[in-house]
C-alpha cells in the first residue's frame, strides 16, 4: 500500500471512497435518564462535508460508537464517489489510539469491497496532536491491509493500493509521522507474516534465512549459526530443547550501531526473543485441540526481528543487539525428558519438571547470551505461559520487571505505541516455587498457581544482580494471536509488541 499526503480540500478530491471520522459528544443524561441520546459529531471544519452528512446524524441510526459505519452513496456537494462515516466512540475516550483503529475500519471497510484506493480526512480535534495522529492513521491503514489466507489456492487479492491522508497543513514534521508511522507498521507486518507462516515452511533455518535477508536489506549485523555454536557456547537449556527435532536449531544475532557512536557509558539494549517454532510440549505432549496454532510459538522472535527492522530504519543513536533461539519442541527417542537435570550457559542446573515449559530454557540461554555481547539493559518477549491470558484475558499482555525505572521507560512509551500491557509481580517470595531438591532450580512452579510469575521468576534467574542488569520481560501469550476478525484488523497473528519494544529502545536515545 501506499500512502501519501495531500492538502487538497476534500470536496474536490475525486476518489471511490472518502471517509470521515465522527465522534459522540453527548454529555451525561439527566437525573432519570437512563441513556443520553448520542450525538454524532464530524471531526472536520469542511462545510462540503458537513452539509454532505448533516441529514444522517439526526436520524438516530448512527451513533458514532468505535467501528460503526455508516456509507453514503453519491454525496451531495462531494466529487467522492462514496462517503463512509466511522465512528470513534465517545468524546471524552478519544485519542489518536482509536484513530488507529478507525484507519483500520476503513480498509477493512474497502477491501471486500473492491475498492482499491480511498482518502482520509485528517481528523481535527484538540485532543489529537498532529504528527502522532497522523503516525496512527499510517498504522492503522497498514496493519489493517494484511490477511492470513497465504496458502488459499483461490486466493482474491484485496489489497489497498493508495491511500490518501488529506491533511489541512502538511508539514516536514507531519511527513516525518507518516513515514514512522509506515515504517512500524511494515514492521509489525513483517513479524504477522512470519508468524503466520505454518511450522512446515518457517523452520528454524529458514527464520535464520529470512531475518538474514532482512538484516542485509535494512544494513544490520546479522549471524545465523547452529548446533555446533551452541554446543561450543555450552547453552544446555537450548541443545535440550532442540535435541528431539530432525530440525537443526538457529541462534540467531543481529546488532545495530548508530552512525554516531554513542558516549561513553551508554547503554547497549539487548533483545531476546523465544523462537519455538512449533511446539508439540515434546515428551509433556500438549493436547491436540489447537496444536496446530503452536507455529505462533515463536511469536516473541517475531516481534524482536520486527522490532529491529523498524529499529534500522528509524535510526535511534543508541546500540541494539538481538538474540533469537529458535529451535523445534518435538517428542522423539532423543528428546528431552522429565526428571532430566540440564546446565544452562551461566552454569545454573535446572530440573526438567515439565518439557511444555520449554521457551524459559531458551530464552534461559539467550539472556545470559546477550549479556555476554556486552548487554547492559535487557528485554525479551515470549509466548511464555497460558497463565498470562487466565489472569488477564486476550486484551493485556504480561509485563514483568526486576527494575520500576525500567519498567517506567517502557510503560511510557505505551503513549506512543498504544498497544496494552499490564505490570505483574516478580518479588523474590515467588522463588521457593521453582527451588529443586536436585539441582537449582525447576523449570515449572510445581502447581497451577501463579503460573506466569514462577515462569518470570525463573528467566530472572538468568539476568545479572550484582551489578543488577535492568530487564523487563514480556509475556504476549495471550494477544500474539487474534482468534476473531475484528472491525479494523483481521484474525491471525497480531504483531504485539513491535511498536511497544521500538519505542522503548528510542526512548534511550531522546
Amino acid at each position: 500500500m501506499n500512502i501519501k499526503l495531500q492538502s487538497l480540500p476534500a470536496a474536490d478530491l475525486a476518489t471511490p471512497l472518502l471517509t470521515v471520522f465522527a465522534i459522540d459528544t453527548s454529555t451525561a443524561p439527566a437525573a432519570g435518564i437512563k441513556d443520553a441520546p448520542a450525538t454524532p459529531t464530524l471531526l472536520t471544519t469542511n462545510a462540503a462535508l458537513l452539509a454532505a452528512a448533516a441529514p444522517w446524524l439526526t436520524t438516530g441510526e448512527f451513533k458514532a460508537t468505535l467501528g460503526e459505519t455508516l456509507l453514503l452513496h453519491s454525496p451531495s456537494g462531494l466529487k467522492a464517489e462514496r462517503l463512509l462515516i466511522i465512528g470513534l466512540g465517545k468524546a471524552k475516550s478519544l485519542t489518536p489510539h482509536e484513530v488507529r483503529k478507525g484507519a483500520g475500519v476503513a480498509v477493512r471497510f474497502a477491501k471486500p469491497r473492491t475498492l482499491r484506493d480511498l482518502a482520509l480526512t485528517f481528523p481535527e480535534h484538540p485532543s489529537l496532536p498532529a504528527e502522532l495522529t497522523t503516525r496512527a492513521l499510517a498504522e492503522g491503514a497498514l496493519i489493517a491491509d494484511f490477511d492470513i489466507d497465504f496458502y488459499r489456492s483461490d486466493r482474491k487479492d484485496q489489497s489497498i493500493t493508495t491511500t490518501t491522508l488529506l491533511h489541512p497543513a502538511p508539514t516536514p514534521e507531519v511527513q516525518r509521522a507518516l513515514d514512522e508511522g509506515v515504517i512500524l507498521a511494515e514492521s509489525q507486518n513483517f513479524a504477522r507474516t512470519l508468524v503466520n507462516e505454518p511450522g512446515n515452511v518457517l523452520t528454524p533455518t529458514e527464520l535464520g534465512h529470512r531475518t538474514a535477508a532482512m538484516a542485509a536489506e535494512f544494513g544490520l549485523q546479522c549471524d545465523v549459526h547452529s548446533i555446533d555454536k551452541i554446543l561450543e557456547l555450552k547453552m544446555g537449556a537450548f541443545a535440550a530443547v532442540t535435541q528431539g527435532s530432525s530440525e537443526p536449531p538457529a541462534l540467531i544475532v543481529m546488532r545495530y550501531e548508530p552512525a554516531t557512536p554513542p558516549p561513553a557509558g551508554s547503554p547497549v539494549l539487548g533483545l531476546v526473543g523465544k523462537g519455538i517454532t512449533f511446539d508439540t510440549g515434546g515428551i509433556s505432549i500438549k493436547p491436540a485441540d489447537n496444536m496446530d496454532k503452536m507455529k505462533y510459538d515463536m511469536a516473541g522472535s517475531a516481534a524482536m526481528i520486527g522490532a529491529m527492522r523498524a529499529i534500522a530504519q528509524l535510526k535511534p543513536n543508541v546500540r541494539v543487539l538481538c538474540v533469537v533461539c529458535s529451535c523445534e519442541n518435538m517428542p522423539d527417542g532423543r528428546a528431552f525428558k522429565p526428571g532430566d537435570v540440564v546446565t544452562a550457559m551461566s552454569g545454573k542446573t535446572i530440573e526438567i519438571m515439565n518439557t511444555d515449559a520449554e521457551g524459559r530454557l531458551v530464552l534461559a540461554d539467550g539472556l545470559h547470551y546477550a549479556q555476554t555481547l556486552g548487554a547492559t539493559h535487557l528485554i525479551n518477549a515470549a509466548t511464555l505461559t497460558g497463565a498470562i491470558g487466565v489472569a488477564l484475558g486476550l486484551i493485556n499482555a504480561g509485563l514483568f520487571s526486576n527494575d520500576d525505572a525500567t519498567t517506567q521507560q517502557f510503560t511510557d512509551a505505551l503513549a506512543l505505541s498504544g498497544e496494552k500491557f499490564w505490570r505483574m509481580p516478580c518479588t523474590d517470595d515467588y522463588r521457593d516455587q521453582i527451588k529443586s531438591q536436585i539441582a537449582d532450580i525447576m523449570n515449572t512452579g510445581g502447581s497451577r498457581y501463579a503460573g506466569a510469575t514462577t515462569a518470570a521468576m525463573f528467566l530472572k534467574e538468568f539476568v545479572g544482580e550484582t551489578p543488577l542488569v535492568p530487564w523487563i520481560h514480556l509475556d504476549i501469550a495471550g494477544t500474539a494471536w487474534i482468534d476473531d476478525n475484528k472491525p479494523w484488523q483481521s484474525k491471525g497473528p497480531s504483531g504485539v509488541a513491535v511498536r511497544s519494544i521500538t519505542e522503548w529502545v528510542r526512548s534511550y536515545a531522546r
